[in-house]
């Protein structure tokens, strides 16, 4: 592996680390308190990896990756709104993050060397392994997309149980498609989800049953 590949694969590994340490993060919050908790240290870590791996994504030209992070990293933009941390950030950081996709999709659009076409025509990913990990990171977008339906209508920030059901069945998409496609990073930072996805579903379930037989008392 030359030096390229080197860092292509470390800003992936970067990503994928970032991305686990903010399940990890969300995790431990809620087992302390015996629910599901949306931190705000959840959403800031995922806009941060999810940058990283729209970069990986390009590098690797792997439109599947790009694509699937350009839908969720608004989502995670309007959840830290609704945590009351956006205003506190700078205005150039801001407007830099609001910014960042678009440039990234132009870039891969329309550069010479690594456009859209390009990555089509000469991708050594077959068109059946494109369509599998695009419908994988399409239901693992949908999540974000349930959540955030959730969110706006409790005017908070929250983590129901069909975002982990839906993160379960998108995590062991994107696990088959890295498996397909060798790619280590994409495997190494699902496996860890499915576990705190699977644990989180458990809180959440319990967490039900008991408001069920508080009521019913």
């Amino acid at each position: 592996m030359d030096i390229s590949e080197t860092l292509i694969y470390g800003v992936g590994l970067l990503a994928q680390i970032l991305f686990s340490a903010r399940i990890l993060m969300q995790w431990i919050a809620s087992e302390r308190a015996g629910k599901v908790l949306s931190p705000a240290s959840f959403w800031t870590a995922s806009m941060l990896a999810s940058v990283l791996l729209m970069a990986y994504g390009a590098l690797r030209n792997d439109i599947v990756i790009i694509g699937g992070q350009f839908i969720s990293y608004f989502i995670y933009m309007r959840n830290i709104k609704l945590k009351n941390m956006w205003e506190q950030i700078a205005a150039p950081i801001r407007w830099a993050a609001v910014i960042f996709p678009f440039v990234a999709a132009a870039w891969l659009m329309w550069s010479e060397t690594y456009s859209f076409s390009y990555i089509m025509e000469h991708s050594k990913i077959s068109g059946a392994l494109i369509a599998w990990g695009g419908l994988g990171q399409l239901v693992f977008t949908l999540r974000f997309v349930y959540q955030w339906y959730h969110s706006e209508r409790a005017q908070e920030s929250i983590l129901p149980n069909g975002f982990w059901i839906i993160s379960l069945i998108g995590s062991l998409m994107i696990i088959s498609y890295a498996v397909l496609r060798m790619d280590p990073i994409l495997f190494l930072g699902q496996i860890f989800g499915v576990v705190a996805y699977s644990r989180n579903f458990y809180l959440g379930v319990r967490e039900q049953t008991a408001q069920q037989q508080s009521s019913t008392n």
